[in-house]
């Protein structure tokens, strides 16, 4: 059986690990990535070249040809 806690406090988190481990539990720890951020930096320019008025408006009939 698999339990995730999401949102642990930094102050809770070494309460909790101890805890697990001394009642046996296994411990992963896994971080979320952040986005790339060559990635973000793209779409900000693609929102702030639209607000420019740099961006092409194509009609939805025309989209599929």
């Amino acid at each position: 059986m698999d339990i995730v806690l999401r949102n642990v406090k930094r102050k809770d988190f070494p309460v909790l690990k101890s805890l697990a481990k001394s009642l046996g539990f296994e411990i992963i720890e896994k971080t979320e990535k952040p986005y790339n951020p060559e990635f973000v930096k793209e779409i900000l320019q693609a929102e702030q070249s639209i607000k420019d008025g740099k961006g092409i408006k194509i009609k939805m009939e025309d989209l599929w040809k």
